[in-house]
């Protein structure tokens, strides 16, 4: 599932407080980045129609149908399909070679490694 920025803002709020009525994400959306009402709903809208979000009455209550690592691991594998012709390899390859990291991180990262062969 592939969520666009605005998407991911309505999703962040429902990860973080889980079900709430539309009329509350408007609120805190609002207030937040300032979006107004229709933006909110624009976006609730579609939103539900990409599966993401549950609408139910009363109050046009929205919970989350997805979670936020299963979004994540979504868009982690479309980058590296993307980017990286599907390879793993050149994907940390590239994130080394511009980010670094340190021997901690090496150390924890070689454990998670590890782990999950």
């Amino acid at each position: 599932m592939k969520l666009f920025d605005s998407e991911l803002k309505v999703m962040e709020v429902l990860w973080e407080q889980g079900a709430k009525p539309a009329r509350e994400i408007v609120d805190i959306l609002s207030e937040s980045i300032g979006w107004n009402k229709n933006t909110t709903y624009t976006v609730i809208k579609k939103c539900v129609e990409k599966g993401a979000i549950e609408r139910e009455e009363p109050n046009f209550l929205c919970k989350p149908l997805v979670t936020k690592d299963e979004v994540a691991q979504s868009e982690t594998e479309q980058l590296i399909d993307k980017m990286f012709g599907g390879s793993s390899e050149l994907f940390f390859s590239s994130f080394l070679k511009n980010q670094g990291i340190s021997e901690a991180d090496a150390t924890r990262l070689a454990q998670m490694i590890k782990e999950a062969k």
